[in-house]
């Protein structure tokens, strides 16, 4: 069985991650922390969302929750990267999601220096589904 980060807080609260011994897991995991009772995610719908983006075992690279507001953008027609595609579709709204994503799904072995994310990084993403626009 592959263990996964655990993540603090309710849906709402800055979470903390904390990360199990060893390596990242292979693939994308996706962990429903929280159910919520809202709308379903659609495939093309403009999704609300609060987040908090870590590198595996790493430092936490981006997180809306410092910043007081929520992002959206639509999702699964690859406007955000495939690991938030695959992820959040189906979810609920209200929901609180763990996310563990491998580098196939996120960005690659290019990464993002800037925001501190190498190349072949696995991020860690909670993530609550605010709502659906």
């Amino acid at each position: 069985m592959t263990t996964l980060p655990q993540a603090s807080g309710t849906f709402g609260d800055k979470p903390t991650i904390t990360f199990p011994e060893g390596g990242a897991p292979a693939g994308l995991h996706v962990k429903v922390l929280e159910e919520g009772d809202g709308r379903v995610v659609q495939k093309g719908d403009t999704i609300v969302v609060n987040y908090f983006g870590q590198v595996w075992d790493g430092s936490m690279f981006d997180n809306s929750y410092d910043r007081g507001a929520t992002i959206d953008f639509p999702i699964g027609v690859g406007a955000v990267i495939g690991g938030w595609d695959k992820g959040l579709v189906g979810q609920n709204t209200g929901s609180r999601i763990l996310m563990t994503i491998p580098p196939e799904h996120g960005y690659g072995m290019r990464g993002v220096p800037q925001a501190g994310i190498g190349g072949g990084d696995t991020l860690v993403f909670v993530v609550d589904v605010v709502g659906v626009k």
